[in-house]
């Protein structure tokens, strides 16, 4: 089954086959399941790139400084192996989403239209609206919502002018221009023309730039812009719907069920340009995301009736919720109760995230004080050995016995806290890296606990 609808998707799938960067996946579980699956996985992946790089970084910067100390050979060795078998991961491609944002056109008023006692009926004997009043004030984010069927989008076109209502007023105020978005207008796009002329059509001032830049964030970039409509699949034309509204300045925007041929991405492009538009949004959705982030207030079709609701969706559901689906939830937890589960929460996970991160810094860090001052006492030492060295090549040219024996104890001395420094060194690197080894592994486990 292919769908765009996630809710109808997860009451009924047991598996996910998604394409994600030209790759097929198949996991089981739902929707959000898979996309957690995907973000949890590229997690994992840019910080093991990240760390590989760091210390890949590391290890170069002790193979160059040690490479020439013999009594290290085995250690430099030993890391030149171990870089090798790290290779080298890319770093994740950007991926193209939408990105765009509707034109705003000033208004000036308090109120954008006002609905008085609207009652519309396909069959006398099955009304879908009845009696139903409210005024849409300038600013407002008002979400129709309800089941399928129910007269979500017969209202917008009521509200649109789409659609005459058997009773009742709409009155609207006379500075309003708005952009409508419907499920079936991909239908009203000629086959024929091409992505760039639809935009163009849309609106008498827009240039030939702007139509491409409008292609351009509706991801018809370069020659895709010259493709025929009739060649586009549905989520291709709802996008080229959603550009010639960009087409045109609007203070209001109707939209009925936008996301509906997005992926997730463009979903979210989607939801940031709503939230940026200054003017006035009635929109039709099913999509918890945006009701929880645009609704101020809604429109509620439910047991038979509709009404407006003053308050945000979690309002709503605190408040009002669905009841029905409260009944079904209900009757199906007495059948089967959910399992316990020993996940953690997120709230938990990132605490101990957080004290796995700061355990590692205070094992660590003694550790690398150590070997910083075991690092700069093998450099003091082997300037030492050097200068006493160079003395020595005087004092044999000099026939100076008191002095050669004497440089002879130092340079002996001198080697011997060298090569005890040199074994500290290495275990110290040991003890780093094990270290390292242990917390990262932690963490790796951490991140597939959620």
């Amino acid at each position: 089954m292919i769908t765009h609808d996630r809710s109808f998707m997860d009451t009924v799938v047991t598996h996910v086959i998604g394409i994600h960067r030209r790759k097929v996946r198949k996991i089981p579980g739902d929707t959000l399941k898979y996309y957690s699956q995907i973000a949890q996985d590229e997690e994992i992946y840019e910080k093991t790139r990240q760390n590989d790089e760091r210390r890949q970084k590391e290890i170069q910067q002790f193979i160059a400084r040690f490479r020439a100390k013999a009594r290290l050979a085995n250690l430099v060795q030993s890391r030149i192996k171990s870089i090798q078998k790290m290779g080298k991961k890319d770093k994740l491609e950007e991926l193209k989403t939408l990105s765009f944002s509707f034109r705003y056109k000033p208004f000036r008023g308090k109120y954008a239209l006002r609905a008085e006692n609207l009652s519309f009926a396909y069959d006398p004997q099955a009304p879908l609206i009845g009696n139903l009043s409210f005024a849409v004030n300038a600013g407002d984010r008002i979400c129709i919502v309800g089941k399928n069927g129910k007269g979500k989008t017969t209202l917008l076109k009521i509200l649109a002018g789409q659609l005459q209502a058997d009773e009742g007023k709409l009155t609207y105020n006379p500075n309003i221009d708005f952009g409508l978005f419907e499920q079936t207008n991909i239908q009203t796009l000629n086959a024929a023309s091409t992505v760039a002329e639809e935009i163009s059509y849309a609106s008498a001032d827009i240039s030939t730039q702007r139509a491409r830049d409008i292609c351009g964030a509706m991801m018809f970039e370069g020659d895709a812009a010259f493709k025929k409509i009739a060649v586009l699949s549905g989520g291709e034309k709802s996008r080229v719907l959603l550009g010639k509204i960009l087409a045109v300045p609007v203070n209001l925007l109707m939209l009925d069920e936008p996301t509906n041929h997005l992926d997730m991405d463009s979903c979210d492009a989607l939801l940031t340009a709503l939230n940026s538009f200054s003017g006035t949004i009635i929109i039709v959705t099913h999509n918890e995301m945006f009701l929880h982030a645009l609704a101020d207030r809604l429109i509620v079709f439910q047991s038979g009736g509709v009404k407006l609701f003053e308050g945000g969706y979690q309002q709503f559901l605190d408040k009002d919720g669905w009841r029905e689906e409260q009944k079904e939830k209900a009757r199906m937890h007495a059948a089967n109760p959910e399992p316990q589960t020993n996940k953690l929460s997120k709230k938990d996970n990132r605490k101990m995230r957080s004290d796995i991160i700061i355990q590692k810094s205070q094992k660590l860090k003694p550790i690398e004080v150590r070997i910083s001052k075991t690092e700069a006492g093998i450099e003091t030492y082997e300037e030492k050995l050097d200068r006493c060295n160079h003395e020595l090549i005087q004092a044999s040219k000099s026939k100076d016995a008191d002095r050669i024996a004497r440089l002879s104890k130092d340079i002996y001395q001198y080697q011997l806290k060298v090569d005890k420094l040199y074994a500290q060194l290495e275990k110290l690197y040991d003890d780093k890296d094990q270290t390292e080894s242990y917390y990262e592994t932690r963490l790796k486990d951490l991140l597939t606990s959620v």
